[in-house]
């Protein structure tokens, strides 16, 4: 129901990132969820097509620890692509993650391949599915460092429960609008 409540306001952001820069309008990356499974995870483009090839020339303006890779003026970002990360409309093709089962609404990060060599309590975020947000999402999204992000997942793997889901669900949208960490 949500993606079809949501389908006009992404066919028109479709329709901007079109405009705003060539390239595709869907960014795909492979993503380890549950119980190690691989999937494309689904967004909208905020960058330029060719983010991927540029990256190692700003390696050294790198501000992520581990295996994430995060700049918080980040020049490859479109036009386009700042709006839609600040309101976090670069998520909602995620909600085809979730209706393909690979993602929950709520849940932890999803993780990049690499972040599976971390094992542990790393590996620990793979026992649920990944979700489109989180504590980490309410709590300051990427202004938290990683240990800190990953003690939220597995906060909330160890307390799950249908009440904390539905809190996390209604604290999202005001930790949006606030912007805390959306870069």
């Amino acid at each position: 129901m949500l993606l079809l409540a949501f389908f006009p306001a992404m066919l028109l952001i479709a329709l901007w990132i079109k405009r705003d820069s060539p390239g595709p309008v869907l960014f795909c990356q492979e993503r380890v969820g549950w119980r190690g499974r691989r999937f494309r995870m689904f967004k909208f483009r905020t960058m330029v097509s060719d983010a991927e090839s540029r990256m190692p020339g700003l390696m050294n303006r790198n501000e992520a620890a581990g295996p994430y890779f995060k700049i918080r003026r980040d020049p490859r970002i479109t036009r386009a692509g700042a709006f839609l990360r600040r309101w976090s409309l670069d998520e909602l093709p995620q909600l085809l993650n979730v209706l393909r089962g690979e993602m929950s609404l709520v849940g932890p990060r999803p993780l990049l391949p690499q972040a599976g060599r971390f094992g542990g309590w790393h590996g620990r975020r793979l026992e649920v599915r990944p979700g489109m947000t989180g504590l980490w999402q309410i709590r300051g999204r990427s202004d938290l460092p990683l240990d800190q992000a990953v003690a939220l997942d597995l906060s909330y793997i160890d307390r799950w429960s249908p009440g904390l889901d539905l809190r996390i669900l209604t604290e999202t949208l005001p930790a949006v609008l606030r912007g805390r960490g959306a870069y």
